[in-house]
């Protein structure tokens, strides 16, 4: 890829990490590594579990992905703090 282009194919994963930014690394400063990596899981498990997206016709995306109506491709269950702690554990 020639870099043209790029932010329409990351179009879903740069919205995901304006939202990360915006509504949580600007507002918490975190101070460690070890600070981050734990405040990044609780973002996440709360922007998928308990957090309803106006998208989504106010479901969570783990309702969404459960019900299967996400009208996507046959996705592979990586969900569940195993993975969320394989993900960021660096």
């Amino acid at each position: 890829m020639d870099g043209r282009g790029r932010a329409l194919d990351n179009i879903f994963v740069e919205r995901l990490w304006r939202s990360v930014k915006h509504e949580d690394l600007y507002v918490k400063g975190y101070g460690s590594p070890a600070e981050l990596q734990q405040g990044l899981k609780e973002y996440f498990v709360d922007y998928n579990s308990v957090r309803s997206h106006q998208s989504l016709d106010y479901s969570t995306p783990d309702e969404v992905y459960r019900s299967g109506q996400g009208g996507g491709a046959h996705i592979v269950d990586y969900s569940g703090p195993r993975f969320l702690d394989s993900c960021l554990s660096w």
